[in-house]
């Protein structure tokens, strides 16, 4: 005959138990989500709730389909689509939250705390901090609670000793986890990649510059990349962060080449005049292909090349943190004597924009036959023109370059960049704009550099026949502090940064730095271990060239033994544990023991107590007090320390 599973249905102490973890694991969606839908989520937990209180029956399953498909329409309209990360986290709470409104046995709450791992996973396709880490591991500390809690069959009266219980086991899993993180194989590659829209809201410089675009950047804390350099840190005049190199120009957008992302790998002509600053980058993920690296690299990270642009281009988009070795040269000379790889794109300009600035290049042509001194001349009509740099400029027009040179005269980098290579182009002379970040700050207690996304700079590239291409910062000449002291000691007295790294108050500065290096110390340690860092880890243990199999085999061993060393230790401990109630009624036992009626082997409590009643009805009233506080201390679980002092007052008491 087959059996069958009874069902059991599911309590309020469960109830509320569950839908609160779930709710819980939620809550850090809530500023991603529609305002509707967790509004909606929220009304559904309540409901639940009250419902479960109030005895009252659940909602019949053709409402709930309803909703389920009007949910998901209105996913929809706000996503345009049912699929990616932010479409599939919604759909996904939607649910969660209307299967609550179905859950009436034990089992069903089982599936929600399932489901609710899951939802813990989905919080990482939008943070890996320490905080979010630290958050989730009670997440699903309260969501294994909460499973065991579905196994009792009736609820337990200690919440506390079922939460200690809990977070007993979870321990006993860190030398496991610990196994599993540093042998299982890693692969080139992630297992799985994060959807298209993972990368939305990623902030970060652009393949193309405009007016506006790159001060956008300067109130942004977010980390663009670290450093940490063998030997001293470059003084911050020196640090020039290269990154997309941009040649086409429309009268206000400039642009990438979009052969140069497709170019392969450039053979680099460099002639350096100094020592190379050797360092390591920690790029943060941008979803774009090009590296960063100070100006001018002389070496090329594995998977990757530097193309006629001298930008460095990985093989994929950085969609996650990447840690690469540099080398650059500081003072160089490249491309001496050679001409630029697309003279025209060097030189050319829009036609019907900007009169002003092609007539004022004229006029420098005109005027100086050398391209050095036009150079020259431009940066001196910069600097004494009263040129203002500034967070705020001005709206400009049709003819940007125009309207910037000869009316407004206030602009930040990206303004002053733009204008000098049109300038130059339109003198002759070839040009190019380069966007990056310049600077830096230390971090003492990590040893590294932090450049954060307020480093943005964009300054150009003029190529002189005798000297190759040379750097050019316009922006020095109108605001030399920039290059020196950083952003904020650029900016006109009354005007302030507040935000982050550069706050006035110097504990808030030294907490956020602190905070920083164990940011730091977290993304290089756990979540940066990659192939490399395995094999790098296993070699310095001796095992040099290890192959997947060998990590296999190295895995089963290591967690064998690591199980059996537990379960040892767990059997051993529990033979040396002394219950003191079973001590207690063992000195019972032997008072009682002197009547002549001794307990057998296999007779039970209540059995036992009834026998020596029958013996010696004197001492039954006692004996069956006794035999009471036993049972509720050893089978009941009801350790309360006031019932083991009475159990204790009573066995010393007892006498025959």
């Amino acid at each position: 005959m087959a059996t069958t599973v009874p069902v059991v249905a599911i309590s309020l102490h469960n109830t509320a138990w569950i839908t609160l973890t779930l709710a819980l694991v939620a809550a850090p969606h809530a500023q991603r989500l529609p305002i509707w839908l967790t509004a909606l989520a929220a009304v559904f937990c309540i409901w639940r709730l009250y419902l479960a209180l109030m005895r009252f029956s659940l909602p019949a399953r053709w409402p709930l389909i309803f909703l389920v498909t009007v949910g998901a329409a209105a996913i929809f309209l706000e996503y345009r689509t049912l699929f990616g990360r932010d479409a599939g986290v919604a759909l996904l709470v939607l649910m969660l939250s209307l299967k609550l409104m179905e859950t009436r046995t034990q089992r069903d709450g089982m599936v929600l705390a399932f489901i609710g791992y899951f939802l813990v996973i989905t919080n990482f396709f939008y943070s890996q901090s320490i905080p979010t880490a630290l958050y989730l591991l009670v997440c699903v500390w309260l969501i294994t609670a909460t499973m065991m809690g579905l196994q009792y069959t009736r609820e337990p009266s200690d919440y506390r000793g079922q939460l200690r219980t809990t977070a007993i086991m979870l321990a006993q899993c860190v030398p496991l986890m610990v196994v599993f993180f540093v042998l299982f194989p890693r692969v080139q590659g992630p297992l799985w990649g994060l959807p298209t829209d993972a990368f939305a809201g990623v902030t970060g410089l652009s393949d193309t510059m405009s007016p506006g675009s790159l001060n956008k950047l300067v109130f942004s804390d977010e980390v663009a990349l670290r450093a940490i350099f063998n030997g001293r840190v470059p003084p911050q005049n020196r640090l020039y962060w290269r990154g997309p190199v941009l040649l086409d120009f429309d009268g206000r957008t400039w642009r990438a080449a979009p052969s140069a992302l497709r170019n392969p790998n450039y053979p680099v002509e460099l002639d350096h005049r100094s020592n190379a600053v050797r360092y390591t980058v920690t790029v943060e993920p941008h979803n774009r292909r090009w590296l960063f690296a100070l100006d001018m690299p002389g070496s090329i990270p594995p998977r990757s090349s530097i193309n006629a642009d001298h930008m460095l281009l990985a093989q994929t988009p950085i969609t996650s943190r990447l840690r690469y070795e540099m080398e650059s040269f500081l003072d160089y000379a490249i491309g001496v004597g050679n001409s630029p790889a697309s003279p025209r794109r060097m030189l050319s300009l829009p036609h019907g924009f900007n009169p002003q600035t092609r007539a004022l290049g004229q006029q420098l042509r005109a005027q100086y036959s050398d391209n050095a001194a036009i150079m020259t001349a431009a940066l001196t009509l910069l600097r004494d023109q009263k040129f203002i740099y500034t967070l705020e400029p001005p709206l400009l027009g049709t003819h940007a370059v125009d309207e910037f040179l000869f009316k407004t005269r206030a602009g930040f980098c990206e303004h002053f960049a733009s204008a000098y290579v049109v300038l130059m182009r339109a003198a002759g002379v070839p040009a190019r704009v380069v966007t990056g970040y310049l600077g830096g700050e230390y971090n003492k207690l990590g040893n590294y550099l932090i450049v954060r996304q307020s480093d943005a700079h964009a300054w150009t590239e003029v190529w002189l026949e005798d000297r190759g291409w040379v750097r050019v910062d316009p922006t020095n000449a109108v605001s030399p502090a920039r290059a020196e002291g950083g952003l904020a000691a650029a900016l006109p007295d009354g005007i302030s940064l507040t935000r982050g790294r550069l706050s006035d108050n110097p504990l808030l500065h030294q907490l956020a730095l602190t905070l920083d290096s164990l940011a730091n110390a977290w993304n290089q340690t756990v979540l940066g271990y990659n192939l490399e860092t395995q094999r790098a880890l296993l070699f310095r243990a001796g095992l040099g060239d290890t192959s997947w199999r060998t990590l296999a085999i190295l895995m089963i061993v290591a967690s064998t033994a690591i199980t059996l060393l537990m379960a040892l230790f767990t059997l051993r401990q529990r033979g040396l544990k002394r219950d003191p109630a079973l001590i207690a009624y063992r000195a019972f036992r032997t008072k009682a023991a002197r009547t002549g009626c001794a307990r057998q082997d296999a007779e039970g409590p209540w059995d036992y107590a009834a026998r020596l009643s029958l013996a010696r009805p004197d001492i039954a009233a006692a004996t069956h007090a006794i035999t009471c506080l036993y049972v509720a201390l050893r089978y009941e679980n009801n350790k309360e320390n006031n019932n083991l002092r009475e159990f204790r007052k009573h066995v010393q008491q007892f006498a025959v």
